[in-house]
C-alpha cells in the first residue's frame, strides 16, 4: 500500500464513508439487505462499498482510472490497485419460462449467488424495518415478486458452471401465512440442492411454530441468519417494530433451535452499527450470541436511496473499528469463526469488516 494504513482499516473506511467513482459503474439499488453499493476487489477481497448516497461526496476516497486498470485513493495518495468483479454471463440468459436470470437470483460479493424468495414483506406498509429496501428493486422491475424451486435451481446450476458461484444465500419478506411460506423456502432450497449440491443459507424472522425449522433442516439448509439487527429496545422499536414486538425471549429460543439444528458457528445475526444505539447494549448482545454458538455479524448502516434512512450515514469508522475489536476478540474466546461458516453472509464478508478484524 502507499500508505501504512492496514487492510482492515481501508474496508472499515470504505463502507463508513463510502468512494467515489470518477466513472461510475452500475450498481444494485433496493433489495432485503445493505444493497445500496458497488462490490470492489481489494488485496484480494471483495468490498461492498457506498457510492450512491449523499454522504459519499465528502469521502476522501476515490476510484481512478490507471492506464488500463484502476487505482484507490486517499486525499490523493495511492492506497492501492483495485477490480471491479465482471457481469455474470449468465445474467444474459432467461428461464425455461421466459424470466430474465437476473431476476431470479444474483451474485453478491465474488462468490455467492442470492436471492429474496418472496420479494413483498408483511411490514412493508405498516411496520417495516427503516433501513430496509426489500420492495424498492421489486418497484424498479429489477426483479419479481415470489421466486419458484425450479427457477432458482435453473439460475443456481448456470451460476456455478459459468460463474464458479461456491454457496447460496436466500432470504425473504415476513410473510402472512408462515406455514406455507417455510413449505415454499424448503421447496427452493431442496431444488437447489438436488440440482447443485452447494451450502445454502437461509435468512428468516423468528416463526411462531420453531418446530418449522425442521423443514429447513430437512430440506438441506446449512446455515441460518436469524437477524435482530439491534441489542437497544429504543433503536429496536424505533426502527425495526415488527421485530421489537417478537421481542428477544422469541429470539433466544429460536437461537437456540437453530444452533441445535446446525450447529454452532452455523447461526448468525445481524447486529447494525450506527442506529443510535448505546453501544454497551451491541457488545453485550454480540456476547450473548457468541455464548449460544451465534456468529454475531457486525454491520455498519448502510443508507439506503428510498428508505427512511436515505439521508442518515454509517457509523464514524473509529467507532465501528472500536466494536470490531471488541467484537473480535469475543469470537476468539468463543471460538467462532467466520472461516467456519459453510455458506451466507459471513462467509461472503463483502458486506463488513469483521471478517478482517478476526485476523488482524
Amino acid at each position: 500500500m502507499g500508505t501504512d494504513l492496514k487492510l482492515r482499516e481501508v474496508v472499515n473506511d470504505l463502507q463508513c464513508l463510502g468512494v467515489k467513482i470518477l466513472k461510475p459503474l452500475s450498481a444494485r439499488r433496493g433489495g432485503a439487505g445493505p444493497a445500496e453499493g458497488q462490490v470492489i476487489i481489494f488485496k484480494g477481497i471483495p468490498v461492498s462499498c457506498p457510492v450512491a448516497s449523499a454522504f459519499v461526496k465528502d469521502s476522501p476516497y476515490v476510484i481512478e482510472r490507471n492506464g488500463a486498470g484502476h487505482i484507490l485513493k486517499k486525499y490523493e495518495v495511492d492506497i492501492g490497485e483495485v477490480t471491479f468483479p465482471s457481469t455474470p454471463r449468465f445474467y444474459q440468459r432467461k428461464t425455461a419460462d421466459g424470466i430474465p436470470y437476473s431476476q431470479i437470483a444474483i451474485i453478491h460479493g465474488i462468490e455467492c449467488l442470492a436471492s429474496t424468495v418472496f420479494q413483498r414483506c408483511l411490514n412493508w406498509q405498516t411496520s417495516r424495518c427503516g433501513f430496509c429496501g426489500i420492495e424498492l428493486s421489486l418497484a424498479s422491475g429489477y426483479t419479481i415478486p415470489l421466486k419458484l424451486p425450479h427457477q432458482l435451481a435453473e439460475v443456481a446450476e448456470a451460476a456455478v458452471r459459468e460463474n464458479g458461484v461456491t454457496h447460496i444465500t436466500l432470504t425473504t419478506g415476513t410473510q402472512g401465512d408462515e406455514i406455507n411460506a417455510f413449505r415454499h423456502l424448503a421447496s427452493c432450497v431442496k431444488a437447489i440442492k438436488e440440482k447443485t449440491g452447494l451450502p445454502v443459507h437461509l435468512q428468516f424472522m423468528p416463526p411462531q411454530d420453531l418446530n418449522l425449522l425442521h423443514l429447513l433442516k430437512d430440506a438441506g439448509v446449512d446455515t441460518a441468519g436469524i437477524h435482530i439487527e439491534s441489542f437497544d429496545c429504543r433503536v429496536l422499536t424505533e426502527v425495526c417494530p415488527a421485530k421489537a414486538r417478537i421481542g428477544i425471549k422469541r429470539y433466544q429460543e429460536c437461537w437456540k433451535v437453530a444452533v441445535d439444528l446446525f450447529g454452532r458457528n452455523q447461526v448468525s445475526s445481524f447486529v447494525i452499527a450506527g442506529l443510535g444505539e448505546d453501544r454497551h447494549s451491541l457488545i453485550e448482545g454480540s456476547e450473548m450470541l457468541c455464548d449460544r454458538g451465534v456468529y454475531p455479524y457486525i454491520l455498519p448502516l448502510r443508507p439506503i436511496p428510498g428508505t427512511p434512512f436515505s439521508s442518515s450515514a454509517p457509523p464514524d469508522p473509529e467507532y465501528l473499528s472500536s466494536v470490531y475489536q471488541d467484537v473480535a476478540s469475543l469470537l476468539s474466546r468463543y471460538h467462532l469463526s467466520w472461516r467456519a461458516v459453510k455458506a451466507g453472509c459471513v462467509r461472503c464478508g463483502s458486506c463488513s469488516a469483521i471478517t478482517r478484524f478476526e485476523e488482524n
